[in-house]
């Protein structure tokens, strides 16, 4: 939110997820990541390299598809994504119960959020209790992502289609699982859907003195990473998406996410704000990677 506000994105619907922060927040953290709060949601070169891996599966289906954002919290995508008349034939958010409550409260109560909603839908009446909303083209679902069996059923019952072109998002999710969770949710999605692409955001190179000092903040803040371990390279992060039934996979570090956006709009967003600790901001940058693996029986 205060990223946005500031203007390295835009974005008119956190707004309404998210009050404004009163604390200033550094600008290697808008930039990049935050060592000592990892999941603080939002930076330039995160959303950046998320949204073009998003986009280009999009718009190779054609947005004949179906998209699955895992552990999506206070997301605005779907929203973004009606805005660009990108949105896939359906759009699942899948979080905890709690969370999800929180969200539809929010949809309901206003209208900026809700109206994009019913101009997408369309058929019978749109439901909607506590714990989930299903339109046409828009779910969010309450489940543990460490059940798969559980996810499926629910996923399901709000017209998940297994035969459809399916994009799972997963930003910072998987490493508060533990390596066999993980898996087990790798692995089924990757013998659901035939044809598929995961998303993955998350920590890397985490061995090393900076990626033990990360840890030791977090567990400091009672915050503890399950899944630390396959964080350790990008080789591991790699290898982890090979062993669980995808076919080819790809990681990137965030610094060289960074490298590869427009040089034009980097220069635009270095102006914001003075950042005096370039080191800093890399060492960060380098300990975060997105990581994207593909099944793919249609040859997309």
């Amino acid at each position: 939110r205060f990223a946005v506000s500031v203007g390295y994105w835009k974005d008119p619907y956190i707004q309404y997820f998210v009050r404004q922060a009163k604390e200033r927040k550094a600008p290697e953290i808008n930039r990049g990541n935050n060592s000592g709060f990892v999941c603080v949601a939002g930076y330039y070169a995160r959303v950046h390299g998320v949204s073009h891996l998003v986009k280009a599966f999009l718009e190779r289906t054609g947005c004949n598809c179906q998209v699955v954002n895992l552990g999506a919290g206070m997301d605005t995508l779907f929203w973004r994504l009606k805005d660009e008349n990108l949105l896939p034939r359906k759009y699942f958010e899948v979080d905890f119960p709690m969370i999800v409550a929180r969200k539809i409260h929010h949809i309901k109560s206003k209208p900026p959020l809700s109206k994009p909603i019913m101009e997408s839908h369309s058929g019978d009446s749109l439901l909607i209790d506590s714990h989930s909303l299903d339109s046409s083209r828009y779910s969010i679902v309450g489940a543990d992502l460490r059940f798969s069996a559980d996810l499926e059923e629910k996923l399901k019952k709000h017209s998940l289609d297994v035969h459809l072109p399916t994009l799972l998002v997963a930003e910072c999710v998987l490493v508060y699982m533990t390596p066999q969770q993980s898996a087990s949710l790798l692995k089924w999605a990757a013998g659901t859907f035939p044809v598929a692409m995961v998303i993955n955001y998350e920590q890397v190179n985490m061995r090393d003195r900076f990626g033990q000092i990360m840890i030791e903040n977090l567990q400091r803040r009672q915050c503890s990473l399950a899944g630390v371990e396959l964080c350790s390279s990008l080789d591991s992060q790699r290898e982890r998406l090979l062993v669980n039934g995808w076919e080819n996979a790809r990681a990137i570090d965030m610094m060289k996410v960074y490298s590869f956006l427009p040089q034009a709009d980097v220069k635009r967003i270095e102006a914001l704000e003075f950042l005096d600790e370039k080191e800093l901001f890399e060492q960060l940058m380098q300990h975060y990677c997105i990581c994207w693996a593909s099944k793919d029986s249609s040859n997309l």
